[in-house]
């Protein structure tokens, strides 16, 4: 593997695991990487300054408020320098201090200043590990598309034996390499991906909805940018984070999200529809909150726009990608609305599928077109992202 020429920024914190840091600095550089170093404070307690620098060839960087020659603004220079950021070993109480965008040293300045890659190789106990503090934080930052570098099983400092140990040097250098390599197949690409659902509201207390968490849409997004694209995210609702480096457009209703859309798809070679779009709306919706009555109540309800439909209609020689959530004769109504919708192909959900759909964190799809089908096993929605994307691309070169 070569990492000839690229600009590797190792962040060391501190856990024991930061003893094998020389070994990684030296392994780095072997491949061909130009490698400088910041560390925690309590990092030091582990590893000198001074065998780093000397591997490395870089003064190694701890003090936020350190005068630079080099650079004006230590954490702002250092953050433009890196092709990718490594943070190896993660300390649990660094990712937390990450998830929580926390900016109280060098090294969490530089992670919230930096739009390079960003690789987490943890490293801690495993019952540190299975905290569910920790394994929350863990999501988010996979949701804000870190790069997870799963830590391994085997002996712990403590003397147990469990899953917590920092990744092998190795696994790690190939990991970075895989990570700078990327398919970079969307490079200068731009694409629109919806997200989330759309609320619509009843009065100013009610609404009516679905229970799409965004999760497959900002997966999407994650790792389209990733590959490369220059991504505007329009999002319903939801509870994520927006990704990095990505132009994340916040919208609550149907009609608001079209014209959001509308804007965005003027300039995109692709859109990607992973949105939940309320197919219907209130007629009017209240001014005030309705009060409980001694009897039913009626809500007339409209049609809202087919939002993927409508960017059909002009798409051109783009690429529009729609979603399909089924509950039975799922391959038939794909079919249907890749007609309708005048889309080049359908991503098709059906909710009978253990590990499918809302509010969790795989997914089951069946890609249909106008001839194949390409039926998928249940994986992680980030997987299924890069399948999604892999199809986009393909046709894009086409």
């Amino acid at each position: 593997m070569s990492l000839e020429g690229r600009r590797i920024l190792l962040a060391i914190t501190g856990g024991i695991a930061a003893y094998k840091a020389p070994m990684l600095v030296r392994r780095l550089l072997e491949a061909g990487a130009d490698v400088r170093v910041v560390r925690t404070a309590s990092a030091e307690r582990f590893v000198t300054d001074t065998t780093l620098s000397v591997l490395s060839q870089h003064p190694v960087s701890a003090d936020l408020f350190a005068p630079s020659d080099e650079f004006p603004v230590l954490h702002v220079g250092l953050a433009e320098w890196a092709d990718l950021l490594l943070i190896a070993p993660a300390t649990a109480h660094t990712l937390g201090r990450m998830a929580n965008g926390l900016a109280d040293d060098l090294l969490t300045c530089i992670y919230l200043a930096t739009t390079a890659p960003i690789l987490v190789a943890p490293a801690m106990e495993e019952h540190m590990l299975q905290h569910p503090q920790v394994v929350a934080n863990s999501q988010r930052l996979k949701e804000q598309g870190l790069g997870w570098i799963e830590p391994g099983t085997g002996p712990l400092a403590s003397g147990a034996s469990g899953k917590g140990r920092m990744a092998d040097i190795e696994d790690i250098v190939a990991a970075t390499s895989a990570c700078l390599a990327g398919k970079g197949d969307l490079l200068g690409r731009r694409l629109l991906v919806t997200a989330g659902p759309t609320l619509e509201d009843v009065d100013p207390v009610r609404y009516v909805g679905n229970r799409s968490s965004g999760k497959m849409g900002y997966a999407i997004a994650i790792r389209a940018r990733q590959r490369g694209a220059q991504v505007c995210l329009v999002s319903g609702p939801t509870n994520l984070a927006a990704p990095a480096g990505v132009e994340r457009v916040d919208v609550r209703s149907a009609l608001q999200m079209l014209a959001a859309c509308q804007d965005a798809f003027a300039t995109a070679d692709a859109a990607i529809m992973a949105a939940a779009v309320a197919d219907y709306r209130p007629a009017q919706a209240s001014e005030t909150k309705i009060k409980r009555g001694t009897g039913t109540l009626s809500i007339e309800l409209v049609e809202n726009p087919d939002i993927a439909a409508t960017l059909g209609q002009e798409k051109g020689d783009r690429i529009l990608v729609a979603f399909a959530l089924e509950t039975g004769h799922g391959i038939e109504q794909a079919r249907k609305k890749l007609e309708k919708k005048h889309a080049d192909f359908v991503v098709l959900n059906d909710l009978a599928d253990e590990g499918a759909g809302f509010e969790v964190d795989t997914n089951v799809v069946t890609i249909v077109d106008a001839e194949h089908e390409c039926s998928l096993p249940r994986m992680d929605k980030l997987d299924v992202a890069d399948r999604i994307l892999d199809e986009v691309a393909r046709r894009l070169q086409d």
